[in-house]
């Protein structure tokens, strides 16, 4: 059986990733990403336009992953919909822990530095969006069974979970701790959904 070689491509998108998580878009400049990535600076132009296009392809990989999580927790309606949105948190708590802090949420971290590019700017308000929809759609679920008052008002509050989590990630990664995320778990879960 052969093995599949890597391409120069996924070198770069996956020793890169790290780069980019590790300094930010701004401070990981191309030359850092290919010598990384072991490949010649040639490459990096052979497959993508521009950094600003790099980045946007990192972004949608990672965003791929979230879309998985997505489905597994908030979006997967074989769980009541409160164990779903704890699960959902509780995975981004997990990925956050498991680089120990130091990366935070590239979402997050993007956000940070959008001034440099308009079409992140852009693809990250989509991604928020989409975010914010998968909570509301859990959240919908958590009132049509019982588990939330009729009233609850569940577009507001998914607004306020997904740029609570954000804030709180972003947190945990200035601080080394993890303390801020567990407590946005805790607030959560104690004062706003009952």
């Amino acid at each position: 059986m052969a093995v599949r070689r890597i391409s120069n491509r996924d070198r770069i998108l996956a020793n890169g990733f790290k780069v980019v998580l590790e300094r930010g878009y701004v401070g990981a400049s191309v030359r850092d990403i290919v010598e990384a990535s072991g490949v010649p600076q040639g490459s990096f132009s052979n497959h993508f336009s521009s950094k600003e296009a790099f980045a946007l392809e990192l972004l949608e990989r990672y965003f791929a992953n979230v879309r998985v999580v997505i489905g597994e927790t908030l979006r997967n309606d074989a769980l009541s919909p409160l164990k779903r949105l704890r699960a959902y948190i509780d995975a981004t708590i997990a990925t956050i822990r498991n680089n120990e802090t130091k990366n935070g949420c590239l979402f997050g971290n993007f956000t940070a530095e959008c001034e440099h590019s308009e079409l992140m700017r852009k693809r990250l308000i989509e991604i928020y969006a989409e975010l914010q929809e998968a909570v509301a759609y859990c959240l919908k679920a958590a009132t049509k069974a019982g588990e939330l008052p009729k009233t609850f008002k569940a577009a507001e509050v998914a607004n306020f979970v997904v740029s609570g989590l954000q804030g709180a990630v972003l947190l945990a990664k200035a601080e080394r701790d993890m303390a801020a995320a567990e407590n946005f778990k805790k607030v959560l879960f104690s004062t706003v959904l009952i």
